[in-house]
């Protein structure tokens, strides 16, 4: 896969998961970003993977369940997901949650975002 270095989520396309949730993913050699847009009202959807996940909070307010063990997240807020643990996140505030998610390794099921009107 041929990769260039420099991005910018502004010109990355969302691409809609399902109803009240979108994301653009950015992949490197060994791992992948996923910025996340979750709406209030949306239907979580518990999953696991055999990538560890590192949450970061940028805007809004959640309760993230990993292995049944929930977690309040606010902007700031970190949160390490291990492999395999059965997570979702549920959106809490008034506020649209947008967070960053980074997985390693590289999640070969998730597609690079297409660069708006470059592709």
């Amino acid at each position: 896969m041929d990769l260039k270095s420099l991005y910018n989520w502004d010109e990355m396309e969302w691409e809609t998961v399902r109803p009240g949730v979108k994301r653009k993913v950015f992949q490197s050699a060994g791992g992948t970003l996923v910025l996340n847009h979750l709406e209030l009202g949306h239907s979580p959807n518990p999953h696991s993977h055999a990538h560890e996940q590192i949450v970061y909070i940028l805007q809004g307010e959640a309760e993230f369940t990993v292995d049944a063990k929930t977690f309040n997240l606010r902007p700031g807020s970190l949160l390490t997901i291990p492999p395999n643990a059965e997570h979702f996140a549920r959106v809490t505030g008034r506020k649209i949650l947008l967070n960053l998610d980074f997985f390693i390794p590289r999640r070969e099921d998730y597609r690079q975002s297409r660069t708006l009107g470059k592709e």
